[in-house]
């Protein structure tokens, strides 16, 4: 029961007394001015409320969005790489294929060089073909421990070797953007 309800029950009981004392109509007063910042506080809670409903809303909204692209964007990176266990385990075959075309071409048999070479061709460009890509390094270039493995160092043979790549012992892979192998090579020192 309300304050106001109060005091009605009380001035209702009291009817001999029909003019109101100005102390009673300053309470009646009083009592509708808390009622009303009742109501406003209650009105005021509940527009609090649905500022942070909306504000939850919004943020679990983005949160689901950053869910989306990100999952999508893993999807993409896995669609890229599904090849990568296959392709990594070819290139030991790969590796023999070039260093038995180097022994075939010293051989002197050219039919055999020329049969051997076309499918050497037809092996890399289907690897290729799937996203297979040969990281350039030679000899001579500076050593970026980022895109190449030193296996070791030798002194150099010139001073201008120095510090940087002398031999490429096994070719580097990569497949999109991402290395799968690094070439091995030896710097000089």
């Amino acid at each position: 029961m309300k304050i106001k309800d109060i005091f009605k029950n009380k001035t209702s009981m009291n009817t001999e007394n029909t003019d109101k004392d100005p102390i009673e109509n300053e309470i009646e007063n009083v009592l509708n001015e808390v009622e009303t910042a009742e109501e406003l506080s209650v009105e005021e809670q509940l527009q609090k409320e649905l500022a942070n409903e909306k504000d939850k809303f919004i943020r679990l909204f983005a949160e689901f969005e950053n869910f989306k692209k990100r999952t999508t964007k893993e999807r993409i990176d896995l669609f890229k790489t599904a090849n990568q266990e296959v392709l990594q385990a070819m290139l030991p075959v790969l590796d023999d294929f070039d260093r038995a075309m180097t022994q075939i071409s010293k051989s002197g048999d050219e039919t055999l060089a020329k049969g051997v070479a076309l499918i050497h061709e037809k092996l890399k460009s289907t690897l290729v073909a799937k996203g297979l890509e040969q990281v350039e390094i030679k000899a001579g270039d500076s050593f970026d421990a980022d895109f190449a493995e030193a296996i070791t160092q030798i002194p150099a043979p010139s001073e201008d070797l120095k510090g940087k790549i002398v031999d490429v012992v096994e070719k580097g892979y990569k497949l999109g953007d991402k290395i799968i192998r690094f070439p091995k090579v030896v710097i000089g020192n």
